[in-house]
């Protein structure tokens, strides 16, 4: 009897754990109808508010899986996905950077959360200079990683590339989790409109960086896309600019499903770097 006893218990507190995990699985990824779509963002951690962006034909877990955690002990983290990716909607126009940042102004909005710290990785840095420049209301500090303002951040080879998209050159990682989510109509359709967006990339004059007046931190790989050279004059632009170069590729520094690297200490650097910056200390 008292091994039935000890079995059952056993039992009901595994069930128990399991409802709990499923639970906070279910509860951990919400949707919020923003400007049209459908978006998808999930709030981790407890503390500043501190919204992460991912970069193009990307989701939250290709490009924050390795950070988020870290972030999250500190900070009340919300990472987003925006038009297109990941689980999020699409509407029936281009993407834009200024409309991502609208977006994701309008979900704060709906979070009452009134000013938050800004990490965006690649494009995401992009959708962050739009925030600092449509929504300056809302934002503390921005951290921009592995972006660039102007077309002559990187090579031409790279703008030629989207006169033709291959769908062969999406890195595999960003297709079997964008497939994992949806269909792979949907895959096409973001890897089209990513492509058209970046195919019409204008960028900004270096008068609309100098007039961000939000303390930001550039950083950048030492064989990133764009060249270090590029981002040091971006972070001399901001009237509150930091800059940081880190030995690595495009990502490779936050530990990026493209550049995966489970024994590195540098995403652990980054941490480290990015919450003395957003405290003050840096």
């Amino acid at each position: 009897m008292f091994m039935k006893n000890i079995r059952s218990l056993i039992l009901s507190l595994t069930l128990l754990l399991m409802t709990s995990n499923l639970s906070e699985a279910q509860t951990m990824g919400k949707y919020a109808n923003v400007n049209g779509i459908k978006m998808y963002y999930e709030v981790h951690g407890t503390g500043s508010p501190l919204v992460l962006i991912h970069g193009g034909g990307s989701t939250i877990k290709t490009n924050f899986s390795r950070i988020m955690p870290e972030f999250a002990k500190t900070h009340q983290v919300i990472a987003v996905e925006l038009q297109a990716h990941g689980h999020s909607g699409d509407r029936d126009a281009p993407e834009s950077f200024t409309q991502d940042a609208d977006d994701v102004a309008e979900l704060l909005n709906q979070l009452n959360i009134p000013k938050a710290d800004f990490l965006g990785f690649s494009n995401g840095g992009q959708t962050c200079l739009e925030l600092g420049l449509r929504h300056a209301d809302k934002v503390r500090k921005l951290v921009i990683a592995s972006a660039f303002y102007s077309r002559d951040a990187v090579p031409e080879t790279f703008w030629n590339g989207f006169e033709t998209p291959d769908f062969t050159h999406m890195p595999q990682i960003y297709k079997d989790e964008y497939l994992k989510i949806g269909t792979r109509e949907g895959l096409m359709n973001m890897f089209n409109k990513d492509a058209q967006r970046m195919y019409t990339f204008k960028g900004w004059t270096d008068e609309q960086i100098r007039s961000i007046q939000a303390p930001a931190l550039v950083v950048i790989g030492d064989q990133d896309l764009a060249t270090p050279e590029h981002a040091a004059k971006m972070a001399r632009l901001f009237p509150h600019g930091r800059l940081a170069i880190l030995p690595g590729t495009h990502g490779s520094y936050i530990g990026e499903a493209y550049n995966p690297k489970p024994e590195s200490k540098i995403p652990d650097l980054f941490v480290a770097m990015v919450n003395e910056f957003l405290a003050g200390e840096l």
